[in-house]
C-alpha cells in the first residue's frame, strides 16, 4: 500500500497522539465557491499537496468531490496518500444531526472516509460539543472517519469537552499568525499532546507588509509569505495556507531550502499582538 510519506517526501508528517499522520502543509479552501474549487484543488494535487482541509460551511464540498474523482484521489492507493479533512456545520451539532451531516458531506466528497472530522466552532453560549463528540467517537469506531479533532477551541473549551468525554482532539485548529499568536492555546494543546493548526498562518496577507519580515526575506531570497511559513514549520505547526494561483501553491511548499537564524525566529516571535484578524471563539458561529 502506498504511504503518504512516498507520495510526499519534502513533506513533513505530523505523528497525532492516536498514531495518525497528518503531512504539514496542506490546502485551504474557504472563500473558493463550488466551481472555482475544481482546478484549485486538481493544480495542488498535481504538484505535490496531500493534505485538503474542507468544511460543510465553505458550501463547496461537491467541487472538492469532483476534484478527487477526476484525479483518481478518492479510491485505492491515490486515496491512501490523501489526507481529507472536513467540518461540521455548527447549525448541525448534536448527536442525530451530526451523523445526519456526515452522510451528506461524504457523498458530496465521493469518498469512503475521512482522514479528520472536525467541530468548526465551540459555540460555547449553545453547547453541543459532547453530545457531537460522541457521534464523531461512532463514526470513527465505524471506520468512517480516522482521527478527530476541533476548531477554535479555547482551553476552557478543550476542559469541558474532556469532563464530558474523557477524550482530548488530536488537532486543534486555531487563527495563528506572527501578530496573532495565541501563546496560551497553544501551551495548553502541547500540555494536552493536541497538535496545533494555522489557518490564517499569514493573517490573511496583513502581516506580509512587515518590515521585520520583508528584512529576513530578502536575506534569505524568498518571499515574505514563505519566510511566516517556514516559521510556522519550525514551531512545528501544521499550516493550510490557501491560494487559487498554481505558482504561489507550490511557492507555499518551498519552505525547506532555508531556515531562519534564531535570532530571525526570536524576531518574528516579538511581532505577536493584541489583534486577531479573524472571530472570536466565545461569540462566533459559522454556517
Amino acid at each position: 500500500m502506498s504511504t503518504l510519506a512516498d507520495q510526499t517526501p519534502d513533506i513533513p508528517l505530523i505523528t497525532l497522539h492516536d498514531g495518525s499522520r497528518i503531512p504539514q502543509i496542506g490546502l485551504g479552501v474557504l472563500r473558493i465557491d463550488d466551481e472555482g474549487v475544481v482546478p484549485v484543488v486538481e493544480s495542488a494535487l498535481a504538484i505535490g499537496y496531500r493534505h485538503i482541509d474542507g468544511a460543510a460551511g465553505y458550501n463547496n464540498e461537491e467541487g472538492v468531490g469532483r476534484a478527487l474523482a477526476a484525479t483518481g484521489y478518492n479510491t485505492g492507493e491515490q486515496r491512501e496518500s490523501l489526507w481529507m479533512t472536513t467540518k461540521l456545520r455548527d447549525s448541525e451539532q448534536g448527536y442525530d444531526s451530526a451523523m445526519h451531516a456526515f452522510d451528506r458531506s461524504l457523498e458530496l466528497l465521493q469518498l469512503d472516509y475521512v482522514d479528520m472530522y472536525m467541530i468548526h466552532w465551540p459555540t460555547p453560549f449553545d453547547w453541543r460539543s459532547g453530545e457531537t463528540w460522541k457521534a464523531f467517537a461512532k463514526l470513527r469506531e465505524d471506520g468512517r472517519v480516522r482521527t478527530l479533532g476541533v476548531c477554535n477551541f479555547m482551553p476552557e473549551h478543550l476542559d469541558r469537552l474532556y469532563e464530558e468525554t474523557g477524550e482530548y482532539p488530536t488537532v486543534n485548529q486555531i487563527e495563528l499568525h506572527p501578530t496573532w499568536q495565541q501563546r496560551d492555546v497553544v501551551e495548553y494543546c502541547h500540555a494536552h499532546d493536541i497538535a496545533v493548526e494555522a489557518y490564517s498562518p499569514m493573517a490573511r496577507g496583513a502581516d506580509l507588509a512587515n518590515g521585520v519580515i520583508e528584512r529576513i526575506a530578502e536575506a534569505h531570497g524568498v518571499t515574505p509569505a514563505q519566510v511566516i511559513l517556514r516559521w510556522h514549520i519550525e514551531n512545528g505547526t501544521i499550516i493550510i495556507p490557501k491560494s487559487v494561483h498554481t505558482e504561489r501553491q507550490r511557492e507555499n511548499l518551498d519552505l525547506f531550502g532555508f531556515s531562519l537564524t534564531p535570532q530571525e525566529h526570536a524576531e518574528i516571535d516579538a511581532l505577536d499582538g493584541p489583534t486577531r484578524a479573524g472571530h472570536d471563539p466565545m461569540t462566533f458561529t459559522y454556517a
